[in-house]
């Protein structure tokens, strides 16, 4: 070997050395607080009933976005299926090349039905929906009002635009108004929120946020991923529950959730603003089409919501049938009537062990700690889901209640 590449290994090797030095200490730090997330291992089909490599026997899953229990659906596996034999796995190209199939404009057409919207653009993630959006509409003449507590996508696609960017205290009206005094001088003002906030479970003012945009001449965006599919009476989400339809301009939401809880994010408003985003949004055109098989699956579980409105609706009573069984053992439950329902528990390392020893009695749940949460707002974030039975929530109540106790967090 030469000098020259001598040094050169040389080099590579002391700079290397100092990085993994550096990684290890910053992996021992998150470690030390509690904070660690591991990765449980599933071993079967999603479901409100799964089994976990390690324990034995079927455990009761309570921390899936699988809201109307459509994960596992048959006709929505089928329809999957139908579309893997039909079309393929993938399109090996994006959209405008030769990514573009009839299946996923008919799956656009629908989710705009849906939402009673003029358009819809699928994207390959809600996230990218978000990250795609901003930097499109908005310019530096333009300001964006967001919620402190937005998504980290809403958060990291508002990066991207070069927009005047004000940060409203959470769910503060009085603040948002405030913030939207002070972007008067601004071409065009856009507000941005969650319809529901993910951690807390706790819904968007938009009716109030909806009178100010009016007042001060703003157009209203907001993030359904933790609402479509299951709130408001016909489970269009929290524009329907509140009764703004009419008054919320953009909505970006998730088919990874709800809507047959796979895969892919999409956008729905104004046609012309569509249309702009499949000639300029970036994500949207340098990413691969969304799958046949994604879209088959995501198609039949709008057709399902379409045709009839009985699953979005018993999701309430089991909501509430949880919340009020865990306030009267004593446990903080925070947000309000959404089937997120966080634990709350303060410390990371007890939110941890806690969700650990939930394992043990049969309960699948997971401690959230920072930085997804707050320093000192450590939570076991339960999810409900359509799926579940009453005696399914009656066993998670139990297994907490039981945890609970040993960790001296009820009596």
């Amino acid at each position: 070997r030469s000098p020259a590449c001598f040094l050169r290994s040389s080099w590579f090797g002391g700079t290397f050395s100092r990085l993994n030095k550096r990684l290890h200490n910053e992996l021992d730090t998150i470690r030390a607080a509690g904070t660690w997330k591991g990765e449980r291992i599933i071993t079967s089909k999603q479901g409100p009933q799964i089994s976990v490599d390690g324990s034995r026997g079927t455990i009761l899953n309570f921390c899936a976005n699988n809201y109307l229990g459509l994960s596992s659906h048959p006709e929505v596996v089928q329809a999957g299926i139908d579309a893997l034999k039909l079309y393929g796995a993938g399109l090996s190209s994006v959209r405008f090349i030769c990514g573009t199939q009839d299946l996923h404009k008919n799956l656009e057409q629908k989710l705009a039905q849906f939402h009673e919207r003029e358009d819809c653009i699928l994207y390959a993630s809600c996230f990218d929906a978000n990250a795609g959006l901003f930097e499109v509409l908005l310019g530096p003449d333009d300001a964006v009002l967001s919620d402190e507590l937005n998504h980290a996508s809403i958060i990291d696609g508002i990066r991207l635009c070069r927009a005047k960017r004000l940060r409203y205290k959470h769910m503060d009206l009085n603040d948002l108004e405030i913030k939207l005094k002070e972007a008067q001088s601004s071409r065009m003002r856009l507000v941005v929120t969650d319809g529901v906030f993910s951690m807390d479970g706790d819904v968007a003012p938009l009716q109030g946020i909806c009178d100010l945009a009016e007042q001060y001449g703003a157009m209203v965006f907001i993030d359904e991923c933790h609402a479509t599919g299951f709130l408001g009476s016909r489970g269009r989400g929290t524009d329907e529950l509140l009764g703004v339809m009419d008054r919320v301009h953009i909505v970006n939401s998730t088919l990874g959730k709800a809507l047959g809880g796979a895969a892919g994010g999409y956008t729905v408003g104004p046609k012309p603003l569509i249309d702009l985003l499949r000639q300029r949004s970036r994500p949207y055109l340098f990413s691969n089409s969304l799958p046949p098989p994604v879209v088959g699956c995501a198609t039949k579980a709008v057709e399902l919501l379409l045709a009839s409105n009985e699953i979005a609706q018993s999701m309430t009573a089991k909501t509430m049938r949880f919340r009020n069984n865990m306030t009267k053992a004593g446990f903080t439950i925070a947000g309000s009537a959404h089937p997120i329902c966080p634990v709350m528990l303060g410390d990371a390392r007890l939110a941890s062990v806690m969700a650990d020893d939930m394992l043990k009695f049969g309960v699948y749940v997971i401690g959230f700690s920072y930085p997804v949460v707050p320093k000192g707002k450590a939570r076991i974030r339960v999810q409900i889901s359509a799926a579940h039975t009453d005696e399914d929530i009656d066993r998670c109540v139990d297994a907490f209640i039981q945890t609970g106790r040993k960790h001296g967090v009820v009596s």
